[in-house]
């Protein structure tokens, strides 16, 4: 079975886009854009960023910041879990 296709409008730095995402994502997608519009917005604010394009990037590049530190920190609980459950194993085959 195929998967439904559904198109959205999307505003971006104050311009219409539609993109395709799969049925059911359409909020997904649109708390997505107005994640990065806020970003934009801030970047916008700070008196080194002068136009759009730059502020685009910088929140982009802000935003990868973010998912490289959550997957850091992520793999870091995951060691951690894993240490417990190693010393737990252990523990279990001792008695």
């Amino acid at each position: 079975m195929s998967e439904k296709i559904n198109q959205v409008d999307v505003t971006l730095l104050g311009k219409t886009h539609q993109f395709a995402c799969s049925e059911g994502q359409e909020n997904v997608l649109l708390d997505a854009a107005n994640l990065l519009n806020e970003r934009v917005t801030q970047m916008k604010q700070r008196a080194t960023v002068r136009n759009e394009q730059n502020a685009l990037l910088m929140a982009a590049l802000y935003l990868c910041h973010d998912l490289q530190a959550l997957e850091q920190q992520q793999q870091t609980h995951h060691q951690s879990q894993q240490i417990l459950i190693d010393k737990l194993v252990s523990h279990l085959e001792v008695d």
